[in-house]
């Protein structure tokens, strides 16, 4: 039987996916007043986060497409990106859809793990196992796609006017 964490990560994702399947470029890259990032920085934030909490932080082998960490990572927003081309959200969603079974694949043994070195994520919680890295990460990717609803009204506001 399936960990309830893998279930419930795909359903995180599935809703996430499902919210953003029939964006286009042009709405992904709108950025509201009042907020440092686009949708497209939020998926590919999401993105980078999973990627390190399931794999770099238990010292496996990240899958990370070229200038990910550089746009995408805490802390960075599409004001910097500069000359760096950003991914186009259909890709983006392909990552993301593909990112959940390689989790699964590669931790579902694992979850009980208990890492070398807890990590302290930017908001002061400590995580100490393979388990409560994928819980929080259930959190953020929620954070994330509250961020990425609102701004999606945020730009059918402005589309009405």
């Amino acid at each position: 039987m399936k960990n309830y964490i893998f279930k419930q990560l795909k359903f995180v994702r599935e809703n996430t996916i499902r919210y953003v399947a029939n964006m286009n470029d042009e709405k992904s890259l709108f950025i509201p007043v009042g907020f440092n990032n686009n949708i497209k920085w939020n998926l590919g934030h999401i993105y980078v986060v999973q990627e390190r909490f399931s794999f770099d932080i238990i010292g496996e082998k990240m899958t990370m497409p070229n200038h990910f960490t550089e746009l995408f990572s805490t802390g960075t927003k599409p004001s910097e990106w500069g000359e760096q081309k950003s991914p186009a959200i259909y890709d983006l969603i392909q990552l993301l859809d593909n990112q959940v079974n390689r989790v699964e694949q590669a931790l579902e043994f694992r979850l009980n793990t208990t890492l070398e070195q807890p990590y302290t994520t930017s908001t002061g919680l400590t995580l100490s196992s393979v388990e409560e890295l994928q819980t929080f990460c259930l959190y953020h990717e929620g954070m994330h796609f509250g961020a990425i609803k609102s701004i999606s009204r945020m730009f059918q506001d402005v589309e009405r006017k």
